[in-house]
């Protein structure tokens, strides 16, 4: 059986990427990565694990004195700026539109295509359930990162956040595995869009322009 999917576009309607999520969005992009970097400058100062160490040329900062600066400093952009992300979001309907339903049969579907390496994104408006998943991993990984990052950087003053994860280097472990989260998000974000490079444009230019809701799904507000 074949399935077909129409484009839903429209000449006159809104844009896929409306310029408030592109702006939020590499905004966002920028200080993960200055967040990333300098967090791995800090890390080194106290390693979790013993082997493991970053080199400068991936670092923000010579030292971790340096690489706190530039984490501070990122933080309060990543955290003011990804709060308006999820408020424009969930306000809007923007999330419930985008990422949501999610189906097994979907997720499995989309995997095995994943896997033979039949991957095609003809229509920029429809995420495949893996990107659903992958978009929401991040957001709640995003939220558990401030969560853990307050935690370590003042833990007496939120004792009772590093009492959600048992010791101060519980804490430091789940932000430690929230950043890594967060990295292999990008690294296969970054790959798709390499992959698809309709994407990155559309992040840029806003994408194609959209039907009115109810033309795109025609069952929209019936009965369920």
């Amino acid at each position: 059986m074949t399935v077909t999917i129409s484009q839903s576009f429209a000449s006159d309607g809104p844009r896929l990427h409306p310029w408030p999520v592109r702006i939020m969005h590499w905004i966002n992009a920028v200080a993960m990565i200055v967040m990333i970097g300098s967090g791995w400058g800090i890390y080194n100062d106290s390693v979790i694990f013993g082997s493991l160490y970053f080199p400068q040329p991936v670092r923000l900062g010579s030292w971790a004195a340096e690489s706190l600066l530039w984490h501070f400093a990122g933080m309060w952009v990543l955290a003011l700026n990804g709060l308006a992300y999820l408020v424009y979001g969930f306000v809007t309907g923007r999330f419930r539109e985008r990422l949501l339903p999610i189906r097994i049969a979907d997720v499995i579907r989309t995997v095995r295509e994943t896997l033979r390496f039949q991957i095609s994104h003809d229509d920029l408006t429809v995420y495949n359930a893996v990107q659903k998943i992958l978009y929401l991993v991040v957001m709640v990984a995003g939220v558990m990162q401030v969560i853990t990052g307050l935690a370590v950087w003042k833990p007496v003053q939120f004792s009772w956040l590093v009492d959600l994860f048992g010791t101060f280097q519980g804490a430091r472990l789940a932000h430690f595995l929230g950043m890594a989260v967060i990295v292999c998000f990008l690294l296969v974000h970054v790959t798709l869009a390499l992959l698809v490079p309709r994407t990155l444009w559309a992040m840029l230019s806003g994408g194609p322009r959209l039907a009115p809701p109810r033309l795109r799904n025609p069952h929209a507000g019936e009965p369920r």
